[in-house]
Order: structure tokens, then sequence, then C-alpha cells
């Protein structure tokens, strides 16, 4: 445990950033598996649950919690997904 207080503090934040990232990602998991299966059953409704998955993916990359690489890997996966299933 760290003795000097402005160690503490940090600590505190960051047992609160991970908590708040993993839900992050979380919740990414979850839109991008939705899209995935709206694609796969081709519902009518893919479209904006793409779009929703992207949004997402681009807010991940923005606020750090995704690598900007791997962001636009998950996108460009997901798009060619989407076009295929036109």
């Amino acid at each position: 445990m760290p003795n000097i207080k402005s160690q503490k503090d940090r600590v505190v934040q960051s047992k609160k950033e991970n908590l708040h990232n993993k839900a992050v990602k979380s919740n990414l998991k979850t839109v991008i598996k939705k899209a995935d299966i709206a694609l796969a059953d081709g519902s009518a409704d893919a479209q904006k649950a793409v779009v929703a998955a992207v949004s997402t993916i681009d807010k991940a990359c923005s606020k750090g919690i995704l690598h900007k690489n791997t962001a636009a890997r998950k996108i460009s996966r997901m798009m060619k997904k989407a076009n295929a299933a036109k």
C-alpha cells in the first residue's frame, strides 16, 4: 500500500477508472454481438445495429479505451460483414 497521499488518491482513481473501462468494454462486446446476430439473421434493423456498433467502437477509441488500430480493425470487419449481407 502506498504511504504518500497523492499515491493513495491515484489508487482510488485507478480503481474507479478500471470499473468504468470494464463497463464500456462489456457494453462494446454486447453491441458488437447484437450487430453480428442481426447481420447473420438478415433482420430489418441490421443496419441500425451496425451503425450503433460502429458508433460505440468510435466512442471507445476516442476515450482511449481501445487502441485506434483495434477500433479500425473492428469497424472494418463489421462493415465487411454488413456489405456482404446486402
